[in-house]
């Protein structure tokens, strides 16, 4: 693994946690799901988060927060 920035892998991080917040959420209220259960959907889905290829490709992470704002 090359050395990376720590504030690139943060922000890379972040934005993975965002996305899939915003995913799980929504995943959850589609499925009809109350308010409490698509949160806890929302940080099962940041649980599941696969930080290994975040570490490989940070570049990855910011760039699925960015197609989410687009």
């Amino acid at each position: 693994m090359a050395t990376q920035d720590p504030a690139q892998l943060a922000a890379a991080v972040r934005a993975a946690c965002i996305q899939a917040a915003l995913d799980g959420y929504e995943r959850a209220q589609i499925a009809g799901l109350c308010q409490e259960g698509a949160w806890e959907c929302a940080v099962d889905a940041m649980r599941m988060i696969d930080l290994k290829a975040i570490l490989q490709d940070p570049a990855a992470g910011a760039d699925a927060l960015q197609q989410q704002r687009d």
